[in-house]
C-alpha cells in the first residue's frame, strides 16, 4: 500500500500542479501555468501530496477553495456542518485505480487537522470513474446543477460523507 504524505501547499508544488494536462473529456480540469492560477493555489485551503518516493502524486483542497460557483444559488454550501473537499491527482495517476487510497488518505489528513462531522465534495456528472471511487469511500450522491466552466455550462453532481 502507497502511503501518502500531506503538506501545506508551495509555490515549487502550485507551479508544477497548474502545468497538468488532462485529456478529454477530463480537460475540463486543466488549469494554466499563470502567475494567477500559482497564486490561487497558494492559500491555506490546499495541500499537496508526495508517494513514499516524494514524488507529487495530487493535491487536496477545502472551504471555499473546493466549491464550484454554480453551486451557491442551490443552497449546497450553507450547512456548517460540512466541509466542502476538492482533490486532483496527476494526470498519470487517474485511471490506473490509485484514487481510492489517495481520497481516503486526503480524508483521514483532512479529518486529523480539521473538525467536521461531514465532508461534501462536487464533481463533473460525467466524472462516473470519480464518482464510483467517491461512492465505494461512501459518498453519497446528492443535488445536481449547472455551472459554467469556460464558455460551457457543465452538469456537477454534489456528494456528502457522514464521518
Amino acid at each position: 500500500m502507497t502511503i501518502y504524505h500531506f503538506y501545506p501547499m508551495t509555490k515549487e508544488y502550485a507551479s508544477i500542479i497548474c502545468t497538468w494536462k488532462y485529456s478529454a473529456p477530463y480537460s475540463m480540469y486543466n488549469m494554466d501555468d499563470s502567475n494567477e492560477c500559482i497564486c490561487e493555489l497558494m492559500n491555506d485551503e490546499y495541500f499537496y501530496a508526495l508517494d513514499s518516493d516524494n514524488q507529487l502524486v495530487g493535491f487536496i483542497c477545502m472551504g471555499n477553495s473546493a466549491r464550484v460557483p454554480g453551486g451557491y444559488p442551490t443552497g449546497i454550501y450553507e450547512h456548517d456542518d460540512r466541509l466542502d473537499i476538492g482533490l486532483g491527482l496527476r494526470p498519470d495517476f487517474t485511471g490506473e485505480g490509485k484514487g481510492q487510497q489517495f481520497l481516503l488518505q486526503g480524508i483521514d489528513y483532512l479529518k486529523q487537522h480539521h473538525y467536521a462531522q461531514n465532508l461534501q465534495l462536487v464533481v463533473a456528472a460525467f466524472n462516473e470513474r470519480a464518482i464510483t471511487v467517491y461512492e465505494r469511500a461512501g459518498f453519497v450522491r446528492g443535488m445536481s446543477f449547472m455551472s459554467r466552466i469556460g464558455n460551457k455550462q457543465v452538469e456537477f453532481l454534489s456528494m456528502t460523507l457522514a464521518l
